[in-house]
């Protein structure tokens, strides 16, 4: 299936853009003043990361609510690495997770596996060119327990037992 975007400078003199997407929807780019922008929008290569972090959120939320886990609120923290020299792809990705409520551990890992293994696109096309690290972390909601943290490897990503030789 073809998707179409249009994408439209604004500025006739700078680099600021508006791409329209199927869905009807306007995203505004831009780039920095060193190299002839405005600052007025991210960048591509940011709203790279912002897809990676929404797909797999959309994933894991679905998942997690789909299980009947409890959930009271979950946000998203992404760090990453690119590449010295052109074209600077993401060579290192650091995914966490934040799921406040009290989630069952085994589903929040669950949920990270099938979103990182079988669902999002995004993920898939950016483990091409980086290792993603999944991390989570659980805030329960009764004040006296403490948050409970993990992460999740996929197989080939998976660090080397410790004294474990090549």
């Amino acid at each position: 299936m073809a998707t179409a975007i249009r994408l439209d400078l604004l500025d006739p003199q700078g680099m600021k853009m508006e791409a329209r997407t199927p869905s009807g929807h306007a995203v505004i780019m831009d780039a920095a003043p060193d190299v002839g922008g405005t600052n007025d929008g991210p960048r591509p290569m940011e709203l790279v990361l912002v897809a990676l972090a929404g797909c797999t959120a959309m994933d894991v939320l679905s998942i997690l609510r789909k299980s009947r886990q409890p959930l009271e609120g979950f946000a998203m923290e992404v760090r990453a690495e690119r590449a010295p020299e052109h074209p600077k792809v993401y060579t290192d990705i650091d995914l966490l997770y934040i799921v406040r409520g009290n989630a069952d551990p085994q589903a929040v890992v669950r949920a990270i596996e099938l979103s990182a293994t079988k669902y999002c696109s995004v993920s898939a096309m950016l483990r091409k060119t980086a290792r993603i690290r999944y991390r989570y972390r659980i805030e329960p909601s009764r004040p006296e327990a403490s948050p409970v943290e993990g992460e999740y490897w996929m197989e080939e990503e998976a660090p080397a037992p410790a004294g474990a030789v090549d």
